[in-house]
């Protein structure tokens, strides 16, 4: 990252050096692809798991979430200092690393006896998979030929796409057929594969390093903001948002740390995180349009099948089953994007490919409490080209509007940007969901004509008049919840379109640009 200018431009030029082909590149390619898919994985495995981990260690479902808000604040944190630590230690060292370091904290969570035993494994998980996710990026593109980045950056950007969607799917499947443990020991079999693969394969791909002087008030300035904004975030909707003295205080730290960490990178010769890259127009509007577009559909992520299980009768694994679809066509169009790219601006696939999500947005503001799993299922499977479309161009935009020894830094902020719009998003998306089922479902009690009738209806059927009373109120509230799922969509559907214009601001990318090696 910042403070090692020299390492991306002489990783560059070493490129030519290491790059693979035929099988060793394909076989190379999939494990790299791998060790990001099991990372960005847990980002979402533990979200359906959370009752099942919090019955089997004794805690409320509340203080659960501290299973998931761990791994999200360890991670937030580590994924912009990586450009730093490749930079110090060279990024193949790095990479292995934390790749064994995420695989024993996953076998020590699910070995965990106490709960906040389990939280300190999680940060530890989380520290160590934060700069996997970068670094994948950095060796894909050390190791494929330049022509064929852009075909490397569609693998990388598969896997952070389709492994939030496959997370609720193998967690729910995991907590209803086994036990809650797997959902980290499922971790180590794969670690352990892509662990000796790479290190056999990948033996002189270690990138150049320098001693980097250490920005110790930066990273203290850093974890201090990012923690306390990530809790806030995490914590505000159990806790009454800022009618909590402790969400307040947790706003307060954030946004005092905030300030001072612009303040201080901006004025120090070493930043930890290089902030000046902002200035370029090209990559403030590509990150931008990234963070809004990638947040707001990662929101959807986390609320569809939130809605299917509390109000639709869905199982853990029938929900996931429905979310699968978002991946299929993701999968099967990132191949012909590079050769998009090539062909049009590559401003124009972002604007149409983020314009598709937000139109099934659209589309999804006719659902009800009536709709059928395929109804549900198949705007998840057409957004994929969408996603597939968006995702690739723009970090071709974005790092091809800094400087060579600037990419470093720009890679971080911009995965370090993804990563804190799916936090926000969360739990902004279902805070206001929330608020405005509840809202919809007073309205609609409030003008309900016939209740009279039809609790005499239900008790005539055997009900008793609490029984009955207990339905009707299930069924208004059923019926505010997906009022209150429509309406979000809705607002989705004005961010999105809202990203989608955003990217115009950018300038057109140079005919052939390519993402650029050492982008951590």
């Amino acid at each position: 990252m910042a403070g090692a200018p020299a390492a991306p431009a002489a990783e560059a030029a070493g490129a030519s050096d290491v790059t693979f082909t035929g099988a060793k590149l394909l076989i190379a390619g999939f494990l790299l692809a791998m060790a990001n898919f099991v990372v960005v994985l847990d980002l979402t495995i533990a979200n359906v798991s959370i009752p099942h981990i919090s019955g089997g260690l004794g805690v409320s479902v509340t203080n659960g979430t501290w299973a998931i808000t761990s791994y999200a604040v360890a991670e937030a944190i580590c994924v912009p200092l990586t450009g730093w630590l490749a930079g110090r230690f060279g990024s193949l060292r790095v990479f292995l690393l934390s790749l064994v370091g995420f695989g024993l904290f996953s076998a020590l969570c699910g070995i965990a006896h106490t709960f906040p035993l389990l939280v300190v494994f999680r940060l530890g998980q989380g520290f160590c998979g934060g700069p996997l996710m970068p670094l994948t990026q950095t060796l894909l593109l050390r190791i494929f030929p330049k022509h064929m980045h852009p075909r490397a950056m569609a693998m990388w950007a598969m896997t952070v796409v389709t492994a939030p969607i496959a997370g609720p799917i193998v967690g729910g499947y995991i907590s209803d057929n086994w036990s809650w443990e797997w959902i980290f020991f499922i971790n180590v079999p794969i670690v352990i594969v892509v662990f000796f693969g790479l290190f056999t394969m990948l033996r002189g791909v270690e990138t150049p390093t320098r001693k980097l002087p250490i920005d110790v008030v930066g990273l203290g300035l850093l974890i201090a903001w990012v923690a306390s904004f990530q809790m806030m975030l995490d914590l505000g909707r159990e806790h009454d948002w800022f009618g909590s003295p402790f969400i307040v205080a947790l706003a307060v730290i954030a946004a005092i740390f905030f300030i001072a960490f612009i303040i201080w990178e901006l004025t120090e010769e070493h930043p930890v995180v290089d902030l000046k890259v902002f200035r370029h127009r090209g990559f403030s509007a590509a990150t931008f349009s990234l963070t809004i577009a990638f947040g707001t559909y990662f929101a959807s992520v986390v609320i569809i099948p939130q809605w299917l299980q509390t109000s639709m009768g869905y199982t853990a694994t029938q929900a996931g089953e429905a979310m699968a679809f978002s991946g299929v066509l993701a999968v099967v169009a990132s191949p012909f994007v590079p050769k998009l790219m090539q062909r049009f601006d590559p401003r124009l696939l972002v604007f149409l490919g983020i314009s598709w999500i937000g139109m099934c947005a659209i589309f999804r503001t006719s659902w009800s409490t009536d709709v059928t799993f395929w109804t549900i299922s198949w705007p998840q499977l057409v957004q994929g080209i969408g996603v597939s479309l968006f995702m690739v161009p723009l970090t071709t935009i974005s790092l091809a509007s800094v400087r060579p020894d600037e990419t470093a830094g720009a890679a971080g902020i911009a995965n370090f940007g993804r990563t804190l719009a799916s936090a926000v998003a969360t739990a902004l998306v279902t805070t206001t969901w929330d608020d405005m089922s509840r809202a919809n479902g007073a309205d609609m009690a409030a003008s309900m004509n016939g209740a009279q009738r039809t609790m005499e209806q239900l008790q005539n059927a055997g009900f008793s008049a609490e029984q009955a009373r207990q339905t009707l109120a299930n069924l208004v509230a059923g019926q505010g919840t997906a009022l209150g799922t429509v309406h979000v969509f809705a607002l989705c559907a004005v961010l999105l379109f809202i990203a989608a214009c955003t990217i115009w601001i950018a300038p057109r990318p140079p005919r052939g640009a390519k993402p650029a090696s050492g982008g951590h």
